[in-house]
């Protein structure tokens, strides 16, 4: 039997202290109702939060975790560059990472994507509707053809990213917006998925549908066997002798 898939959940865990509104509806941090849904699954989860000394994500946390999932919004310049690096070090070696919502604007996802990752945005708790558009791919495991959420802020294109490696989902807003909200890149051996729901003041991640998308993601996002990656750190390496002979 292999061993349990390793996440840790990074939540700034700044709504729920300062907005009685998201303290109502997520009074122990959205990492913890995230992580719950996850260990029903059977994931080994542990959690990380902003205020914790690096951010609760310490070499040996990271060096401890197959997948990432991470959540901001208000604080992200709040968070170090030194820890930021750190996180893009694992993902190139190999470490998944799942960055939810307003997580599109984090340093780590802006880092890994090289563009300004902004968009459109209404707050207007209005319906949204994802459609599945790579129904055979294993984020969509399980899912019917499209997910009703029915109370939302309202994310818009242009999504400035890199054109996906994969799309799993699109989304349709009761305004008339489109969106690309599941979203699969690759980096180094690392696999990243953006999933846009998860405003902090709707009960989204209670939410059955999100929370297989969520779980869907790790197992997708979780490190697989393959050839060695060698330029974590971004250092060149020097091949000073041919793999042929020459001449």
């Amino acid at each position: 039997m292999s061993n349990p898939i390793r996440v840790t959940i990074w939540n700034e865990f700044r709504h729920e202290k300062s907005h009685e509104e998201v303290k109502k509806i997520y009074p122990d941090g959205m990492h913890v109702v995230i992580g719950n849904a996850l260990k029903e699954r059977g994931f080994d989860v542990g959690t990380a939060t902003l205020d914790e000394p690096e951010h609760g994500l310490t070499q040996a946390v990271l060096d401890a975790t197959d997948v990432l999932v991470w959540w901001g919004h208000m604080a992200h310049r709040e968070v170090q560059d030194e820890i930021v690096e750190r996180v893009q070090e694992r993902v190139l070696a190999g470490m998944g990472l799942i960055v939810l919502h307003s997580g599109h604007h984090s340093k780590i996802f802006k880092k890994l994507m090289g563009t300004s990752c902004s968009l459109r945005w209404r707050e207007a708790g209005e319906n949204e509707r994802i459609w599945v558009i790579q129904p055979g791919h294993p984020i969509a495991e399980g899912l019917p053809e499209y997910i009703d959420i029915p109370q939302v802020e309202m994310y818009g294109e242009h999504f400035d990213i890199p054109t996906p490696d994969e799309l799993v989902f699109v989304s349709w807003f009761k305004g008339g917006e489109v969106f690309r909200s599941g979203c699969c890149f690759f980096r180094g051996k690392g696999k990243i998925f953006y999933f846009r729901p998860g405003h902090e003041t709707h009960p989204i991640y209670y939410q059955a549908e999100v929370r297989q998308v969520i779980a869907n993601a790790a197992r997708w996002a979780a490190p697989t066997p393959g050839a060695p990656f060698a330029y974590a750190g971004g250092r060149a390496i020097n091949v000073k002798e041919p793999l042929e002979k020459l001449g």
